[in-house]
């Protein structure tokens, strides 16, 4: 494992997977993908065809992930203009990313239980550290530059978990597990993609490593 200050965890799936609920799974995470958003988040978005033919892109942060943006920005022009941000901003970021990391784990197929709205317990684990005091204002500053090779790598990573996550929703219907080595990806995936967010929304100044660990 990394020693970078994000740490995320699943805890394995028992045996015999729920496959009705797998099955399923994508219309009963809706309320979840509506508040937090979908696997992924950063880096990788979807993109619909309107009526007319035209493109647009839907980002997959939910409402709650809307407003954590916001309070990104706020928090930027707070650190840059005083060195610290305000606790209440981070905390909020906190709990947006804490509850993230609980849905994602569901709608990614890694657990068949139906994940908590807003602080309840969970089989993930999902860690930050503590409120950082101090800010670099010059990290900070120049955030959006420096997470650009992240976001390429991660849109990158996503299209293979895409086809992984494809793989394992077929191998829990058709025998009810989740093939291992699929899983862990899946787990490392998520992993790195929340790492990165919770780099990317000021939470902290440690860079991320481009690593699935």
């Amino acid at each position: 494992m990394s020693d970078h200050r994000v740490t995320y965890a699943v805890d394995p799936a028992p045996p015999g997977r729920n496959r009705l609920t797998c099955f399923f799974r994508v219309i009963l995470a809706i309320p979840h993908a509506l508040l937090v958003g979908g696997p992924g988040g950063v880096g990788w978005s979807l993109s619909a065809v309107n009526d007319d033919g035209g493109r647009s892109s839907s980002g997959s942060y939910g409402l709650l992930g809307a407003a954590a943006w916001i309070v990104a920005v706020i928090s930027w022009f707070a650190i840059m203009f005083t060195g610290r941000q305000p606790k209440g901003l981070w905390d909020f970021t906190s709990f947006y990313m804490t509850w993230r990391s609980k849905a994602v784990a569901y709608m990614s197929l890694l657990r068949d239980e139906y994940p908590p709205f807003g602080e309840g317990p969970y089989p993930t684990v999902f860690d930050v550290g503590a409120f950082p005091e101090t800010r670099d204002r010059v990290s900070v500053g120049f955030r959006i530059i420096a997470c650009i090779p992240h976001m390429i790598a991660l849109v990158v990573v996503g299209i293979v978990w895409v086809l992984s996550a494809i793989i394992g929703w077929f191998a829990i219907l058709l025998t009810g597990e989740y093939p291992t080595s699929l899983y862990q990806f899946s787990v490392g995936y998520l992993r790195w993609s929340l790492r990165f967010e919770a780099y990317l929304l000021l939470m902290h100044d440690d860079f991320p490593p481009f690593s699935l660990d």
